[in-house]
């Protein structure tokens, strides 16, 4: 990667964008107030957050205050900045895809695939101890090929699976740890919304290497859950009654999951033959899901159509919102020089490079129990693209690492969103699904390990490729 193309593609340098719009000559005094700002935005956006301030708000107010502060010689304190980086942080064509596959997880969470997918899995490993908690994280994964939304995910399988389980003899805990668990592989098997906003933040990596980085992890991923859940269900002998249900019969499951196994085909192996980008290919899996929905299988109403498009509508407008509004949180970073100094201060800890990367890990899965995933993007992609190019490391690679990290924060508690998605689908505390999460949480470590240790795992498919 040239020089040139490093700089243009992360963030913008402190010494780009001087405080208050001027080059700092002073030392000492001017750097002082500079510290003084940057302290005041981090402890601005934690406090907001702990009195239950929305993270967009939280990242908008805190990033506009710390603007003024620094730029309190110049016309309007420099707010002119916040409208212009708050359209700058959306104007972004790949985020066109995000609406259309929120849009595309609600439909098909209303269509009867998951259904019909999981009668088909039934029907292929069949019934005993430990074969549900197995179906429910396949159809998670096959559904990660249709959605980009782990909440989605998580609603329709939970629907379907919990259930299932709950008369199988499994606890309710147990479900929706799985559940959750397995939402999980959704943003790692493209398409994937994590993948898309990482895009926008590193143009260096496309959003079609992006997707194709991340489809051998997000196997692992799953098959590697795939072990705790068993193994738990069978040592504590959960779905004592599984073997006595019916096995669905083989071509008859397979005949009603035909639509739902075509879709995965349609929009991934459109895009690899150029039918259409990734944006386009969201917007055809919207029509494929309701002709689907509407004309084969009949579940979806014309009344329907209002509920689901009101539900992805809020959806798709709090991620977007949260996008946007972290577009002034990262102006103000870059304002204040906070980025350059923090990257020299880690890159000469004497650490190393893989003492800075597990450190980085660490920081991020710590971070990960409070934050969603979007909103770590936004906060520490520019924080920690300098490292990345100091130790140049390859942006699609550094990007399935922290994807892979995001999904680990996804069932991680206190904030798990797929979790709390789960659990309110079986009625639990989060709290009761720790001592079954905390396998697949280690399981699913151990992969992001691997593809550390071994990059190929993530950079052989895209290269094989040609992206």
């Amino acid at each position: 990667m040239e020089k040139s193309h490093e700089r243009r593609a992360g963030p913008p340098q402190a010494s780009e964008r001087p405080l208050g719009g001027q080059r700092t000559t002073q030392g000492g005094k001017r750097g002082g107030h500079i510290i003084m700002i940057a302290t005041l935005l981090f402890v601005a956006f934690v406090l907001m957050m702990l009195v239950g301030v929305p993270i967009g708000a939280a990242l908008g107010l805190a990033g506009a205050a710390c603007i003024a502060l620094a730029n309190a010689d110049a016309q309007w304190f420099g707010l002119l900045a916040v409208p212009q980086n708050f359209y700058a942080g959306l104007g972004k064509y790949p985020l066109l895809a995000i609406p259309m596959f929120v849009l595309v997880g609600s439909i098909f969470d209303r269509s009867g695939v998951a259904l019909r997918l999981v009668n088909f899995a039934v029907a292929i490993v069949g019934r005993g101890p430990g074969m549900l908690p197995m179906v429910a994280i396949l159809v998670a994964m096959f559904l990660g090929g249709i959605s980009g939304s782990g909440p989605a995910n998580a609603a329709a399988v939970g629907a379907v699976m919990i259930s299932a389980m709950s008369r199988a003899g499994y606890p309710a805990a147990f479900s929706a740890s799985v559940v959750g668990a397995a939402a999980a592989t959704d943003i790692l098997i493209p398409p994937s919304v994590a993948f898309i906003v990482y895009s926008v933040l590193v143009p260096g990596a496309s959003v079609p290497a992006l997707f194709a980085a991340g489809m051998i992890p997000g196997i692992l991923a799953g098959l590697a859950l795939i072990v705790p859940a068993v193994w738990m269900a069978r040592k504590h002998k959960m779905g004592a009654l599984e073997a006595s249900m019916p096995r669905p019969e083989f071509w008859k499951s397979f005949r009603e999951a035909t639509w739902g196994l075509a879709a995965p085909i349609l929009i991934l192996g459109g895009m690899r033959a150029g039918w259409f980008t990734p944006t386009e290919a969201a917007v055809v899996a919207v029509f494929y899901g309701l002709f689907v929905g509407m004309v084969i299988y009949r579940t979806i109403q014309v009344r329907d159509l209002y509920v689901i498009l009101r539900e992805s509508g809020e959806l798709s407008a709090v991620i977007l919102l949260v996008v946007s509004l972290a577009g002034i949180f990262a102006y103000s970073l870059s304002t204040l020089g906070v980025i350059d100094p923090v990257a020299k201060a880690i890159t000469n800890s004497g650490l190393g490079e893989y003492g800075v990367l597990a450190l980085l890990i660490v920081m991020l899965i710590t971070v990960g129990m409070f934050l969603d995933g979007v909103s770590i993007f936004l906060i520490f992609v520019p924080l920690l693209w300098p490292i990345v190019q100091f130790y140049k490391w390859d942006p699609v690679w550094f990007g399935v690492i922290l994807t892979l990290k995001v999904a680990l924060g996804q069932f991680t508690p206190p904030l798990a969103v797929n979790l709390m998605v789960s659990c309110r689908i079986a009625n639990v505390r989060m709290e009761d699904t720790v001592r079954w999460v905390g396998w697949m949480l280690f399981a699913m470590f151990l992969v992001m390990v691997a593809v550390i240790a071994w990059p190929e795992l993530a950079l052989w498919l895209p290269r094989k490729l040609g992206y």
